[in-house]
């Protein structure tokens, strides 16, 4: 029902910013709550931020302040804003989509994932 695209990685220097984007396709997204999720080489596939379909949005205790979601419905995409960036930022990035999730946090609330975008934030 979904499929969705990762852009806007790349490198960058610490405290600098970063802004990715995730293209969807499939009339039902705006009926879809969206997840960033992020994993670095050696760890398990992180929660970073999810934004359900009424806006109501959620971080991680170690981007909050750092990193805003957000979506526009309308035009079918997703963003994540990714400002004070650290070297443990470091991630391969991925957008995801579900319906009818109970818990933004796990991985395996999650139906739809991006290819994921490299994030690399040197020191």
């Amino acid at each position: 029902q979904v499929q969705l695209v990762e852009s806007g990685g790349g490198l960058v220097q610490a405290g600098g910013s970063l802004r990715l984007s995730c293209a969807a396709s499939g009339r039902t997204f705006s009926a879809y709550a969206m997840g960033w999720f992020r994993q670095a080489p050696g760890k398990e596939r992180e929660f970073v931020a999810a934004i359900s379909w009424g806006g109501n949005t959620l971080y991680a205790d170690s981007v909050k302040g750092r990193f805003t979601i957000s979506r526009d419905n309308a035009k079918k995409t997703g963003s994540l804003q990714m400002n004070s960036l650290k070297p443990e930022d470091t991630a391969v990035y991925y957008c995801a989509a579900a319906s009818g999730i109970a818990t933004y946090t796990l991985v395996t609330s999650y139906d739809y994932w991006g290819q994921g975008t490299q994030v690399t934030v040197s020191s």
